[in-house]
């Protein structure tokens, strides 16, 4: 029994040490100041409402899905739609709350063509949805976009429906 109470005390003593060390030592944490910012609440800061109901925290943007435009063969114009400006407002909403945000948008091609020219042609159909972001206000500082050309299909290049959904843009938000 004197041999259990000394192991545990020992046990005990090196886990307060060890604890001590990685949080106070390595992580330096111990002895940080816990000063609170104050400030004068003057009565002119009154707001005049029941600010009790508010909630406290304000509610957070969900992250945006993935937005997938389509194009017309060997065609990089936008025909957007409703769904495409509400992905816009709901991106912008999430961009203004998390700044360090971007809006990744990859354009693609179907297997028609050299893999040059469907490079290039993936290119501008991610540079013509990007330009459709920035006129609707997204900052161009936020938008990253880049091409893939035929690589990476969604569907299968041997049949014209399949055709038609490689001619495509993909728009995510990465953190």
């Amino acid at each position: 029994m004197k041999t259990h109470i000394i192991g545990f005390l020992i046990f005990t003593g090196w886990a307060v040490l060890s604890t001590y060390l990685y949080v106070c030592k390595i992580k330096g944490l111990c002895f940080e100041p816990l000063i609170a910012p104050t400030e004068m609440v003057l009565k002119s800061d009154n707001p005049g409402y029941d600010t009790l109901s508010k909630p406290l925290i304000p509610a957070r943007t969900p992250i945006p899905g993935t937005l997938t435009i389509y194009f017309e063969f060997d065609k990089s114009d936008i025909s957007a739609d409703s769904m495409t400006d509400n992905y816009i407002s709901v991106s912008k909403e999430y961009l203004i709350q998390f700044p360090s945000a971007r809006l990744k948008i990859t354009g693609y091609t179907d297997a028609i063509g050299s893999d040059e020219y469907n490079q290039a042609l993936g290119t501008r159909r991610a540079r013509s949805s990007q330009n459709y972001f920035i006129e609707r206000g997204i900052p161009a500082g936020m938008i990253i976009s880049e091409s893939r050309g035929e690589r990476e299909p969604a569907d299968d290049n041997s049949t014209a429906a399949g055709r038609a959904n490689n001619r495509r843009t993909l728009t995510v938000i990465n953190k």
